[in-house]
């Protein structure tokens, strides 16, 4: 027998069961914006490749981290592999954002956070001593405690991590826990390829196939932050799905691609013209542009305030009400 081949009765019969025993819509992770997981029909998607991009400071990480915190947080097991930082990075982070989120103007921001972690702050003790005069920090601490053995983090390097790694880490904390992580790559081009080509496009098109592989084997979410080439970071243009560096099947094997921007930089002209004084407060605003969602819709643009001293945006955005330049959004 094909195990591979399925009739549309046998498919019926799988989902009936599955919805029956679910409790909650298991197959969506929120992301925890609002906005995002209003035009994403709740959130991330089972069996979906997500990819998000935007140029450089522009605070991909920490809305990859932000999403994993969330989706944590509402109850799900998540597996950050993490090339450009270490753990305790993406610790120091979540706690930022967990302080800030409370709003207080005399609260801690990351520096704070992190003379703390590294030893540096005059302090003496634990990490609880020597945060304790810090408002707000006690009780970060113990909400992260109610979520952080969901929270996975893989030290990953661009020399050894590899599709077979990421794959067993997968595999290993399913074991563990009893439920397939959602899985976050941050970023697709440093995952080395299991020999192979050294030609970028190719790395880049097996690597972003066996992701892709991934989402729908274990039925979770994969987000994937990837690097834009450099035509797509020039000053004055909008990234597109055209502008992702290493391979066009990025933007054939994403289910959803979203595409981060300063909106200060890609405001329609005449805005700045007919009020010179906003530019200073678009600086403060990113966009998101959902430029592909096989779900759902595209060729929307949604902005949240920027938060980066305490590694966070603040997640209630909403649709950007000013013209943009270069409307034309990818379709597939």
């Amino acid at each position: 027998m094909d195990l591979d081949l399925s009739s549309l009765t046998t498919v019926l019969n799988d989902v009936d069961a599955r919805l029956r025993a679910e409790t909650g819509p298991a197959r969506m992770w929120p992301t925890g914006f609002s906005a995002l997981d209003e035009v994403l029909s709740g959130g991330l998607r089972g069996g979906n490749l997500i990819l998000l991009t935007g140029a450089q400071g522009l605070g991909k990480t920490t809305m990859a981290v932000q999403m994993s915190r969330n989706a944590a947080r509402s109850g799900r097991h998540v597996l950050y592999f993490c090339y450009e930082h270490d753990a305790q990075s993406i610790l120091e982070r979540v706690l930022a954002l967990e302080i800030g989120e409370q709003n207080d103007p005399q609260s801690a921001d990351l520096v704070r956070v992190r003379q703390a972690f590294e030893g540096v702050d005059h302090g003496f003790g634990g990490l609880a001593e020597r945060m304790a005069d810090v408002r707000g920090a006690i009780p970060a601490l113990g909400r992260i405690m109610e979520y952080a053995d969901r929270l996975h983090v893989h030290n990953s390097s661009g020399n050894t991590t590899t599709m077979t790694v990421i794959t067993n880490a997968v595999e290993q904390v399913w074991r563990q826990t009893g439920e397939a992580p959602m899985v976050v790559v941050d970023y697709l081009q440093k995952v080395k390829l299991d020999g192979g080509s050294d030609v970028e496009a190719e790395r880049v098109t097996v690597v972003v196939e066996g992701l892709k592989d991934l989402s729908l084997d274990a039925k979770v979410p994969v987000l994937a932050i990837v690097a834009a080439d450099k035509e797509g970071l020039e000053t004055g243009k909008r990234l597109r799905a055209q502008h992702l560096r290493g391979s066009t099947a990025l933007a054939y094997e994403a289910d959803v691609l979203l595409v981060l921007a300063h909106k200060y930089q890609i405001i329609a002209r005449h805005h700045l013209v007919f009020d010179s004084g906003a530019a200073e407060r678009w600086k403060d605003w990113a966009v998101v542009s959902v430029e592909k969602n096989r779900n759902g819709r595209d060729g929307v643009d949604l902005e949240f305030r920027k938060r980066f001293d305490q590694s966070r945006y603040e997640q209630d955005g909403s649709m950007v009400a000013e013209k943009l330049v270069d409307e034309r959004l990818y379709v597939e």
